[in-house]
């Protein structure tokens, strides 16, 4: 009888071994990175001098991230205290950082990604038919190839669609899911969600009429849409 259960056990073991040897493994690092130079000067003074790096299960990095010092942002005494969120308190279009593909990469659609320079910007998904169960939150970073984004002011959304449309060379945006983040830990952390996907989640410093805040930013590095 327990030679049985042990066999069966062993049996299963063996069975999912192969997926769980195959998935893929991930890794963080900060790096004392400038931000590139292709990156028009007006914004790449706005980024930290330091970068996210994001590395395969062989150390070779895939990309790295370079967020804003301090994004600018609208919140209200309470709204700093309880923690400030995308759409509430973030205008669409914000600059938020920018990001190097150093190899061919996917967004958030399947879309190829070309290895590059890209800022990343804030933007909400329409809410329409045609995007009705096609993520699990509304919010997107935009990508911009960077010689194309040359003033960090927000603007007309409709123009940043356009811009990030050079980015995917389709039809539609380069996009990268962002997952709200309420409660963000001091450092950066990678976390490995449901169905391969793998987020960058931080602290990110703002300011809201003269006051400091934070909010949590939490960044689809890897994953697609169920609908890709």
């Amino acid at each position: 009888m327990h030679r049985t259960v042990l066999c069966t056990v062993a049996c299963i073991w063996l069975a999912a071994a192969p997926a769980l040897a195959g998935e893929a493994k991930y890794t963080i690092k900060p790096a004392k990175n400038a931000p590139p130079k292709e990156l028009k000067e007006p914004v790449r003074k706005l980024l930290e001098e330091q970068s996210v790096e994001f590395l395969d299960d062989k150390g070779a990095v895939i990309c790295e991230v370079w967020f804003r010092k301090e994004v600018p942002a609208t919140a209200t005494a309470a709204q700093i205290k309880n923690g400030l969120t995308y759409r509430d308190n973030l205008k669409e279009t914000t600059l938020l950082g920018a990001i190097q593909y150093h190899q061919e990469g996917r967004d958030y659609r399947k879309q190829k990604i070309k290895a590059g320079v890209y800022t990343l910007r804030l933007g909400f998904q329409p809410m329409d038919g045609d995007h009705m169960g096609t993520a699990p939150n509304p919010e997107f970073c935009l990508l911009t190839p960077a010689e194309k984004d040359t003033d960090p002011a927000p603007f007309e959304p409709k123009q940043l669609h356009e811009n990030s449309k050079e980015a995917s060379g389709t039809s539609h945006p380069a996009v990268l899911l962002l997952y709200p983040n309420e409660k963000p830990g001091d450092e950066a952390k990678l976390t490995n969600k449901e169905g391969g996907t793998w987020v960058l989640e931080r602290k990110q410093p703002a300011s809201a009429g003269g006051q400091k805040a934070v909010i949590g930013l939490a960044l689809t590095l890897i994953g697609v849409s169920p609908a890709a």
